[in-house]
């Protein structure tokens, strides 16, 4: 799946899978909103 360019919201972003996931995400090139 491209990602890159895209916007993606990550919710309970300030630990365990929610962080890990938003740090996947930007990784790829996407861009990221973070809530928790």
């Amino acid at each position: 799946m491209e990602i890159a360019g895209k916007t993606a919201l990550v919710t309970g972003a300030a630990s365990g899978i929610g962080l890990g996931t938003a740090r996947a995400f930007a990784a790829r090139g996407a861009n990221v909103a973070l809530l928790d």
